[in-house]
């Protein structure tokens, strides 16, 4: 072929994109091990100070980090007195925060977890869509259903919701905010001064949500938010989960330990879209990860090994117990799990107690060799190595149908975070994995899902379905 027809062609038939994962920073102060306040080169004196989030926000930003992502909950560890002592148990109110970094900040996401057991859609829908206008276009939020009775017991409650009744709560809370959202068309408010017409009230609509949690009226006093809908994530992994994300959410946060449990999960939550009118790409899958990052791999054996040495073991095995909703303290921590309950018995996180158990079960491990395990991952995937090995490994499950992107959980900050961005990020730049500038200005732009049009609401299944778990 000449030179002139193989331009042509080139022309004509420019190379396909190659697909790109995406990048979530998540954020435990002062890292997620549950050590990390103790490790030396952590920064625990700054878990309430906003010039730290600040940082951390830009650190994560100069990466081109799709989002920032916050965890919250409702109590502290107060069940068991040791970790209330020998872990950190403060963290900033996530809205609050959030708002803050906005202003410090220009294109990263900013999502922020809200429980819908103990809060109501109206001040939900209405707290994000002003975070919405606040970031221009870069809030995000992470659904959850709360998951112990100390939560409980802070809102009116002895007892923690029971596990479905919470999700069917959460179905229904959804969809009263996204209705809320959707009550403002795009074009309502007109500024018009010469016809003293601020909205056109044609476009503003009460919701005249009735169900069985909910009787909401609208519309909300907030304008349609600029993402149309902020972007909605979803960590559930149990039956209900799954569902409530295939119907609802953008994007999902999960833990899986394995290639194969990852894949399994990814094909059964995407397998799932089409009864509710969605396609695959309409849903970002992002398993956690706990990088530890060394330049060689006994520099990241040595800092996994200090780790664990700063592990107290009193509050390793309350951070296991929590996990699994079962206390171990009565137990040998150089023995075996005990027989644990039916997972029909456990109230709190189901797939999280499973998949520790089958952890145990599947390596022969000990509580505390258990407790070593997930002190810092808390169940997610841990990773050790040098960048290069770090890069293998996202690269393996992102190209083999287990992973849209990841949400990294950095050991201790703000090295952990630091070394991600400045040694991992540009080797999956040069791999062609990842973006070397951002793509738009809002988090939809960056994560490639589509803005949803006004008054779009969710489909439902017919007939509804009912996954006993």
């Amino acid at each position: 072929m000449s030179e002139t027809n193989q331009s042509n062609t080139n022309q004509s038939n420019p190379p396909a994109r190659r697909k790109q994962l995406k990048l979530g920073a998540f954020f435990m102060i002062p890292g997620h091990h549950v050590a990390a306040w103790r490790y030396p080169d952590a920064d625990a004196a700054s878990v309430l100070d906003f010039s730290f989030y600040k940082q951390l926000a830009q650190t994560a930003e100069r990466g081109k980090f799709d989002m920032v992502f916050l965890a919250d909950g409702y109590a502290v560890a107060e069940r068991f007195p040791e970790a209330l002592e020998q872990t950190v148990n403060v963290r900033p109110e996530p809205f609050t925060l959030l708002s803050a970094l906005s202003s410090v900040t220009e294109r990263i996401g900013l999502a922020g977890t809200v429980s819908t057991t103990y809060n109501e859609p109206f001040h939900v829908a209405r707290k994000f869509a002003s975070l919405d206008y606040l970031s221009s276009g870069r809030a995000a939020w992470n659904v959850v259903t709360s998951g112990t009775d100390a939560e409980a017991r802070n809102f009116n409650l002895e007892k923690h919701v029971q596990h479905d009744l919470r999700y069917e709560r959460a179905e229904e809370f959804v969809d009263v905010v996204t209705k809320l959202w959707d009550s403002w068309d795009d074009d309502a408010l007109l500024f018009d001064k010469g016809a003293a017409r601020f909205a056109d009230r044609g476009k503003v609509q009460p919701i005249n949500h009735k169900g069985k949690f909910f009787n909401v009226r609208g519309p909300l006093n907030v304008a349609r938010p600029i993402q149309g809908h902020p972007v909605v994530i979803q960590a559930g992994a149990s039956e209900p989960g799954k569902e409530l994300a295939a119907r609802t959410a953008e994007v999902i946060f999960t833990a899986w330990q394995t290639l194969e449990e990852a894949q399994q999960f990814y094909a059964d939550v995407k397998g799932r879209l089409a009864k509710y009118g969605r396609k695959a790409d309409e849903l970002k899958i992002m398993p956690g990860v706990f990088p530890i990052i060394g330049r060689t791999e006994e520099e990241a054996a040595e800092k996994k090994a200090l780790l664990e040495q700063l592990i107290p073991e009193q509050a390793g095995v309350a951070l296991l117990s929590s996990l699994i909703s079962f206390d171990l303290s009565p137990y040998p921590v150089d023995g075996p799990l005990p027989e644990l309950p039916h997972l029909s018995q456990i109230n709190g996180g189901k797939s999280r107690f499973q998949l520790l158990k089958d952890l145990a079960d599947r390596e022969q491990l000990t509580i505390r060799q258990l407790y070593q395990r997930i002190a810092g991952a808390r169940g997610h995937r841990e990773i050790i190595g040098t960048p290069s090995q770090i890069a293998d490994q996202l690269q393996e499950w992102f190209e083999n149908g287990a992973a849209d992107g990841f949400n990294i959980m950095p050991p201790y900050l703000p090295g952990g975070l630091e070394e991600f961005v400045d040694l991992v990020v540009p080797e999956l730049q040069r791999r062609g994995l990842f973006r070397e500038e951002y793509e738009g200005k809002t988090l939809r732009d960056n994560l490639g899902l589509q803005r949803p049009s006004a008054n779009r609401l969710i489909p439902q299944a017919e007939p509804a379905v009912k996954v006993a778990e």
